[in-house]
């Protein structure tokens, strides 16, 4: 259960959300669906949609699931006719698929602490890096494409894409992420100035560190103590903690408002306990 951070309603309000399987996205679909949308829940992992799609249903909200892959055009036409067909033209689109691969990241944070048989930037694998840049970017490209048209027939409606702080200061030895990341921002704002005469508006969050089961371990020792890297981000962050994905849904909840957020496009909003707000002294 969640509790909403702001009373918006989307009723009557068909929202489209990518990566819905997912820690943050999944918490997003089920903050428009307590207020008041029917959420299509998208994402390659099927089964994780379908649960949270029957969990809400269980609540009383409306909720489906549908698998998609978002670098696959025919993939993505194909989830679009079926919520064409069980709720209708998309309202507002959350761009939540991405990720970063173990390919595309370096073993050691500078070069000079680069180790024999472990991967440096000179390891880095093409394939793995052209992954990342897919999935962030082209992944947030291709969804836009597909559910976009419909708001741009009704001129009105919201994009809202999953960007990061990697996208303002890159973090170390995730070359590939950061950058695809910073795309992300900057995709952002030429959506908002291509769709500014549509009455379609296109913004996005920049979510700080949080704790989630892919990361976990990296983030802390089995005794429950920071790792090394987790206290360098701690020590960073003027708040001294991790944000919480709940933390994102009040930012999100306005931005995709058409009336709260009605002059609002073309930005990137940081919610990360204040590290982007830290100069290190």
């Amino acid at each position: 259960m969640i509790k909403l951070p702001l009373n918006i309603n989307y009723g009557g309000k068909v929202v489209v959300i990518t990566g819905a399987g997912g820690l943050i996205c999944g918490a997003m679909a089920r903050a428009f669906a307590k207020s008041g949308a029917v959420v299509a829940a998208l994402d390659l992992n099927e089964e994780a949609v379908k649960k949270l799609a029957s969990e809400l249903k269980s609540e009383g909200l409306i909720c489906e699931g549908y698998k998609a892959n978002v670098l696959d055009p025919a993939s993505l036409e194909e989830a679009h006719k079926a919520v064409l067909a069980d709720f209708g033209p998309c309202d507002v689109l959350v761009n939540g698929a991405g990720g970063n691969n173990p390919r595309a990241t370096t073993d050691n944070e500078y070069q000079h602490e680069a180790k024999e048989g472990g991967k440096s930037f000179f390891d880095l694998d093409p394939d793995g890096v052209d992954f990342v840049f897919r999935l962030n970017f082209q992944g947030t490209l291709l969804a836009t494409q597909a559910f976009a048209k419909d708001m741009v027939e009704k001129k009105s409606g919201c994009i809202l894409n999953i960007s990061s702080m990697n996208a303002y200061i890159p973090l170390t030895k995730i070359p590939a992420y950061s950058a695809a990341k910073a795309g992300i921002s900057n995709f952002t704002a030429w959506l908002a100035t291509h769709f500014a005469g549509t009455g379609v508006r296109c913004n996005a969050i920049a979510p700080g560190f949080l704790v989630s089961a892919q990361n976990k371990k990296l983030l802390f020792n089995d005794d429950g103590t920071p790792t090394a890297r987790s206290a360098k981000i701690l020590s960073g962050t003027p708040m001294g903690r991790f944000v919480d994905a709940s933390e994102l849904l009040g930012a999100t909840l306005f931005l995709c408002d058409d009336e709260a957020a009605s002059a609002v496009t073309g930005v990137v909003l940081p919610i990360d306990c204040g590290f982007s707000a830290y100069s290190g002294v």
